[in-house]
């Protein structure tokens, strides 16, 4: 157990017992447990296996790349169409988590023999992503946004393409786009 990790779930108001269950499997797995993200997160070798986090309505399980495993029980959740390689088991109860004990632990060990192999999810290119006709429109008038747009990273194009195109208003896009330019152009990713 880490100790910067007790203050996680010392200051958890709701899921605490469904979380510390959820530590324990991680930990009965020989996972090394850091805070990543603000979050629980057990490794192995230094890569990432899995995440414990918290929502309003259960708490999780994240398999980093759990798009890769076997998923015999069927009870890893894509949580948005734009997710590629994460997949989360979701519980609301420490009984639902005792039930999934042995399953998640398969899932664990088979996450380190992904990591072991080094495999890797393919990821769609950032070229198969939709770019929104308002920012396409602004691309083609500034020659500069252009240029700063694909100097950028392809997760950091990614990211942008994925925040324009998720607001389902053409003035949301547009305001959107509007508050970025600044960044994209001093080479920074939406989360920079």
């Amino acid at each position: 157990m880490n100790p910067k990790v007790d203050f996680y779930f010392s200051k958890a108001k709701k899921w605490q017992k469904e979380m510390e269950k959820l530590r324990m499997i991680a930990l009965d797995c020989h996972l090394v447990e850091e805070l990543k993200w603000g979050c629980p997160c057990y490794t192995f070798e230094k890569r990432n296996i899995v995440l414990i986090h918290a929502f309003k309505d259960y708490c999780a399980f994240l398999f980093f790349k759990g798009a890769l495993l076997k998923d015999a029980k069927g009870i890893l959740i894509q949580q948005t169409e734009n997710v590629q390689a994460a997949r989360q088991a979701r519980f609301t109860s420490v009984k639902e988590i005792t039930k999934h004990e042995k399953t998640l632990k398969k899932y664990i060990f088979e996450a380190v023999e992904i990591e072991e192999k080094g495999l890797k999810v393919p990821m769609k290119k950032t070229k198969e992503f939709s770019v929104p006709e308002e920012f396409q429109t602004k691309l083609n008038k500034n020659a500069g946004l252009k240029k700063a747009f694909h100097a950028l990273t392809p997760g950091r194009q990614r990211g942008y393409l994925l925040y324009f195109s998720s607001a389902k208003q053409e003035k949301t896009r547009e305001a959107r786009i509007e508050k970025c330019t600044p960044q994209i152009l001093d080479g920074k990713g939406l989360d920079d």
